[in-house]
């Protein structure tokens, strides 16, 4: 919002009556900040979306830490921070070319690609992250389980990670999240052929409103996270694009039922 209006990071800290420092820190999620300062800086800003000051207004109201954030010193500090963004969400899509979402994935499929990370893992951290994994899913279940749609191609069903068995395994454990209310599973086939973004990873996770929403792609390098209006649209399309193409998610399941019988 403050980049947006043009506004230095000098100009904002004076407004608010707070040094340079504390804005970084503000917006970087470190430092909270109050309500009433946050609607004097959107009023800076000329934010006339009423609706967008009222969710950052909520998002600045103390809350209780996160179960993510147990984890803060002993893993990289952007795996919480999907974790926040998938708690947060309101709903999600995702399209995976050649893993399954960590959303949908099992014990031992999590594990056979957390061994062959560069540099390698010491047990340790395999088993955090392992358990980090397997407390994001939670964000599926439940009552207020989050609405998800997963677009996986087939690349990914047919890549057998930890062997046969545990590959067997993955395909049967998505045929039987597919069928939760709130999961629609999506598979892109080979004879599809082009689309756009292929074999990038990407997760749409809308916020309360429009302003809030967020892409997060997967790099060798790390989690990167999009917010601008052009990068959001330019994933809706690519996500919307895939979805035009996949099998839908009674045909979709049959799909991964045959390749789990090839196993």
């Amino acid at each position: 919002m403050r980049t947006s209006a043009g506004l230095s990071a000098g100009s904002a800290a004076s407004l608010l009556g707070v040094d340079r420092g504390k804005i970084s820190n503000i917006e970087s999620g470190a430092r909270a900040i109050s309500p009433e300062r946050l609607r004097v800086l959107a009023r800076a800003c000329a934010c006339t979306d009423a609706s967008l000051v009222d969710a950052l207004v909520d998002m600045a109201q103390p809350t209780t830490r996160g179960w993510w954030e147990q984890y803060r010193e002993a893993l990289p500090s952007k795996l919480g921070d999907i974790a926040e963004l998938e708690f947060h969400a309101v709903r999600m899509r995702a399209a995976y070319s050649m893993h399954v979402p960590g959303l949908l994935q099992t014990p031992d499929h999590a594990l056979a690609l957390f061994r062959v990370v560069i540099p390698a893992l010491s047990e340790r951290d395999i088993a955090l992250r392992l358990a980090h994994r397997l407390e994001r899913q939670a964000t599926l279940n439940g009552p207020s389980a989050t609405p998800y749609t997963g677009i996986i191609h087939e690349a990914a069903l047919r890549m057998q990670f930890g062997g046969a068995s545990v590959a067997r395994a993955q395909l049967l454990h998505l045929i039987d999240k597919s069928e939760q209310p709130n999961v629609r599973l999506l598979v892109i086939p080979f004879e599809a052929g082009a689309i756009p973004g292929a074999g990038q990873t990407v997760l749409y996770a809308e916020g309360p409103v429009p302003g809030l929403d967020t892409v997060q792609i997967d790099n060798s390098h790390g989690p990167d996270f999009l917010h601008s209006d052009s990068q959001l649209a330019k994933y809706r399309a690519h996500l919307d694009w895939m979805e035009n193409v996949a099998l839908q998610p009674e045909r979709a399941r049959d799909f991964i039922r045959a390749i789990a019988r090839q196993l």
